[in-house]
């Protein structure tokens, strides 16, 4: 496995995780979903870290898409190619983690699929998303047909998928595809500030936030409210909400431990 293709650092409680392949615009290819499986797997054994930052090398792509070249080369198994890039993306949207997308250029094709699979996405203003797969008669399979219109609508999905074209960072936002847009020169800057925010935080109450929304978007409201109750109940028995509550009234920062 190349390690270089998949750049993974800790700095306390926030990973980094940089797509290095910038010669190719960091198009995804078996090697680096293969690392990103791995690395999440480790990261749920690590209760150290509690929020993973994803981004990709140089300034005019965060992902330009899945390797063309090894999808015409998989021939008859490319749906065996695509499923298991499939899962490896569903296994960082239901990571524990707090996962944000910094996208900085480029985000076509699996590199949208997977800044979807993040939990928040900030983009830069040079950033562009679509799914450009229709024009060489495809589609996406990452989960880009499900998770596209769940977030920005289905018309607006429709266009976007049917027209294989790409959309500014703005646009993006309008649409509800990314969170906030901010200056290139910026945008890690943010995004470093954003993830400092999240993890003084009490990790058991995100994972269980996280959880919360993650089930409860699939099901019917009374259903969904089930679901908070019984994440809530887990936080309320937590010792980190016992933490956090003495901290509140004693006046001083919490010192959570994630359980």
């Amino acid at each position: 496995m190349n390690r270089e293709e998949t750049l993974f650092n800790k700095e306390g409680p926030i990973a980094y995780i940089i797509i290095n392949r910038e010669k190719a615009l960091n198009a995804l290819n078996s090697n680096m979903m293969m690392r990103l499986e791995q690395i999440f797997s480790e990261l749920e054994q690590d209760d150290q870290v509690i929020v993973v930052v994803i981004t990709g090398a140089g300034n005019k792509a965060f992902i330009a898409g899945a390797d063309v070249k090894e999808i015409k080369e998989a021939g008859n198994k490319r749906s065996e190619l695509i499923a298991k890039g499939q899962a490896i993306l569903s296994k960082i949207r239901e990571s524990s983690k707090v996962v944000i997308a910094a996208v900085n250029g480029y985000a076509l094709g699996g590199g949208c699929e997977l800044a979807m699979a993040c939990d928040i996405r900030i983009a830069s203003e040079n950033a562009r998303f679509g799914f450009p797969e229709v024009k060489l008669g495809l589609m996406a399979g990452y989960g880009g047909t499900q998770l596209l219109p769940r977030l920005i609508g289905t018309g607006r999905a429709k266009y976007v998928m049917f027209s294989g074209e790409m959309i500014t960072a703005h646009e993006a936002y309008q649409f509800g595809l990314v969170e906030k847009v901010c200056g290139s020169e910026s945008l890690m800057e943010e995004v470093n500030t954003l993830a400092g925010k999240i993890s003084t935080n009490g990790p058991f109450a995100l994972k269980a936030c996280k959880g919360a929304i993650n089930r409860g978007m699939d099901v019917s409201l009374d259903k969904a409210l089930r679901v908070e109750l019984e994440e809530y109940d887990k936080v309320a028995r937590s010792k980190d909400a016992e933490e956090g509550i003495a901290a509140f009234l004693e006046k001083r920062t919490p010192a959570f431990r994630g359980r």
